[in-house]
């Protein structure tokens, strides 16, 4: 049973899913990842997922997925777990780069429901299975219903449990009666997959957050999450109420890892705010909106 007091999981309880950099033509910049990867640790993330979602996973090829691997292990590994996404639709596939991450010396896997096809719950689950057989790492489940059409049904959450690799699991569906059974049932350790809601997520029982919005207001983040882990709920109250408009502008705009990048730039962290099609950077009306969400919460930029 999931414990608001237990041990730091060893793939840590702030964790930021990572945009992937580009050049100005498209390619990936690794040496801007390993900078932002470097920040990202030093203002308080002790993991970092590495070509999820918000990475663009879907648009980089295998060379380009192993090489943001190694690139980040570089950078910061031993000082923060890096858990590789290498989750897609097609298990075999998924097999293939899960080892390959593991020849690279990644500290876990978070492993996406299988998309588009929409398989059955048994389908399901045999393709975590499969994937968390591949290697010895840690498995992290990311149930995002939203992306993948499919939930992860508890009952079948409740049964990946027994396999000795899964251990953790990405909620971005925000079920807090399903995620309650599991949690009761069983020892998956929580993260919240909604920026928004990890007060809600770690009142319930999750150890900390994988976020988006954790690139732009990373300290707050750590010191959210330290104040509920301290049992101070009004300290991580105010701090709450305080990040609602800066994860608004980061989340609610357009999609998160557009808009990540497009803050990234203002706030100089980043030298541009390139994505891949089909996603494509945000336009001036939304620029304006993102800005003003920003500046509700002080963050104000001179561009």
């Amino acid at each position: 049973m999931s414990d608001l007091r237990a041990p730091i999981p060893a793939l840590g309880t702030l964790l930021t899913a990572m945009v992937t950099p580009f050049t100005e033509d498209g390619k990936v910049d690794y040496d801007q990842a390993a900078a932002l990867a470097e920040k990202l640790v030093q203002d308080g993330c002790d993991g970092l997922v590495v070509t999820g979602t918000t990475g663009e996973t879907s648009t980089l090829t295998d060379d380009e997925n192993l090489g943001m691997f190694r690139a980040v292990k570089e950078a910061v590994g031993g000082k923060a777990a890096i858990i590789a996404g290498t989750g897609t639709n097609d298990t075999a596939h998924s097999v293939h780069l899960s080892q390959r991450a593991a020849e690279v010396g990644v500290d876990g896997l978070l492993i996406v429901t299988p998309y588009y096809n929409k398989p059955s719950q048994a389908g399901v689950r045999a393709h975590f299975e499969t994937i968390a057989s591949s290697t010895d790492l840690p498995v992290m489940l990311y149930d995002i219903p939203g992306r993948s059409s499919i939930a992860i049904a508890p009952e079948t959450m409740i049964g990946l449990a027994k396999h000795q690799n899964i251990v953790a699991v990405k909620d971005a569906k925000a079920d807090f009666a399903a995620a309650t059974r599991v949690m009761a049932e069983t020892d998956l350790v929580f993260y919240s997959g909604d920026d928004g809601l990890t007060l809600q997520w770690m009142a319930l029982g999750a150890v900390g957050l994988v976020g988006v919005t954790t690139h732009v207001a990373t300290r707050r983040f750590r010191e959210l999450i330290d104040a509920v882990n301290a049992n101070d709920l009004a300290t991580a109250r105010a701090i709450n109420f305080e990040l609602e408009p800066v994860v608004r502008g980061t989340m609610t705009r357009v999609q998160g890892a557009v808009a990540a990048k497009q803050i990234l730039k203002w706030q100089g962290v980043l030298p541009n705010s390139v994505v891949r099609l089909p996603l494509v950077e945000p336009d001036a009306a939304e620029i304006e909106i993102i800005r003003g969400d920003l500046a509700e919460a002080g963050m104000d930029f001179n561009v």
